[in-house]
């Protein structure tokens, strides 16, 4: 099965994490799309066909870079041809993978794959209902709508959108076959020695001033009973006082950027507690997803910290695992952390180590099934 796969950004570590769960499905992938600094040179063996770079928060300018890649149509015809499925992330890809469809392949499904909304969607102006009627008219176009989280139907397609495609969720579990067998393993290691000191990790992209701002307050508030650990790729565009941050806070510490195979379950296997709280657009995006750092503290075997209504907070109510903070987070934060014992803690731990990893893993047969879905028509989605 051939799967053409439009991305926004070529060097985005989920779509590298898309294209390998396609590849372990069965499907061969064409892979082509934006990029943000230089594209890769390969991504799991596929070789990607640039179209151009973009930036982000320049929704315009990357406007401006569809309409450049759909007057290109020379460049990409012959990786869409025989394509048995077209997949896009993003709604600037999905735009040119509806005019590479109807030209090229108008028999293959056509499928929307969106794991952000972006804030303007929401908006009232002109711009956010221009942004909704071309996704309105696109996803009258498309065969399959698939997203990370339940949420993003219910708070914002099913709200917007009269009508809908088959819904496919495919939450951002970690894939069995990232991890070597005893990285795995790693989740099963003896119980990590209570606190305090009690850690906290914060890991991925860190973009989240307020975040920031509560782990620097909760370090002081707590001297010598709570440790921050950050590790991951900071957006400095949203955090320009983030190094200031960190040298003026005891407890609190920056280790840089990591490998995610190689270093997931050294990082998590360190903490106590995983922060898998975002407020960057609290009240759509980051209140409606399901992040990766909620899947991987899982398997791990570190304890997430959610806000309870958010969509982190409902999935681990309903797992009946995790800490779910209620009312004003920081305070909550800091009473949860001012009440913690080596009893509460090893409950905690217990419930997140009683899961069972498919809460947290996709293993191939999940993968097989994704590429099956993708390619049927008018069949209800059964991963």
């Amino acid at each position: 099965m051939n799967v053409v796969y439009f991305v926004h950004d070529l060097n985005d570590p989920a779509v590298h994490r898309r294209v390998r769960m396609l590849h372990a499905g069965g499907a061969t992938v064409g892979l082509l799309g934006f990029h943000r600094g230089e594209p890769p040179a390969e991504v799991d063996g596929t070789v990607p066909l640039p179209l151009g770079r973009t930036a982000d928060a320049r929704l315009w300018q990357r406007a401006v870079a569809v309409l450049g890649a759909a007057l290109a149509t020379p460049r990409w015809r012959s990786l869409v041809r025989g394509a048995d499925a077209i997949l896009a992330r993003q709604l600037e890809t999905l735009i040119l993978a509806a005019f590479a469809r109807r030209l090229l392949v108008p028999s293959a499904p056509l499928i929307f794959e969106c794991l952000d909304i972006h804030r303007l969607m929401g908006a009232a102006g002109p711009g956010g209902r221009l942004l909704r009627a071309v996704e309105r008219r696109l996803l009258r176009q498309c065969q399959r709508l698939v997203v990370s989280s339940p949420h993003f139907i219910t708070r914002h397609f099913a709200r917007v959108h009269a009508q809908l495609p088959e819904v496919t969720v495919v939450e951002n579990k970690a894939l069995t076959f990232e991890f070597d067998g005893p990285l795995v393993a790693a989740r099963d290691h003896p119980a990590r020695p209570p606190g305090p000191p009690w850690r906290i990790g914060w890991f991925g992209v860190i973009r989240c001033a307020r975040s920031l701002q509560m782990l620097a307050d909760l370090a002081i508030a707590h001297p010598g009973t709570v440790e921050i650990v950050i590790r991951g790729r900071v957006a400095t565009s949203v955090l320009p006082q983030f190094d200031a941050v960190v040298a003026a806070t005891p407890g609190l510490s920056f280790g840089g950027a990591y490998n995610r195979a190689r270093d997931l379950p050294q990082l998590y296997g360190d903490v106590h507690f995983a922060w898998a709280i975002d407020f960057y657009e609290a009240g759509s995006n980051s209140d409606w997803l399901l992040p990766n750092r909620l899947y991987e503290a899982g398997l791990f075997g570190a304890v997430p910290i959610a806000c309870q209504d958010v969509a982190t907070g409902a999935w681990l109510a309903e797992q009946g695992v995790g800490v779910l903070l209620e009312g004003d987070p920081a305070q909550a934060v800091r009473t949860f952390v001012g009440t913690l014992d080596d009893a509460h803690y090893r409950a905690l731990q217990a419930g997140i180590a009683a899961l069972p990893r498919i809460a947290f893993l996709y293993a191939p047969e999940d993968c097989r099934e994704l590429v099956a879905t993708l390619v049927r028509r008018g069949q209800e989605p059964r991963i």
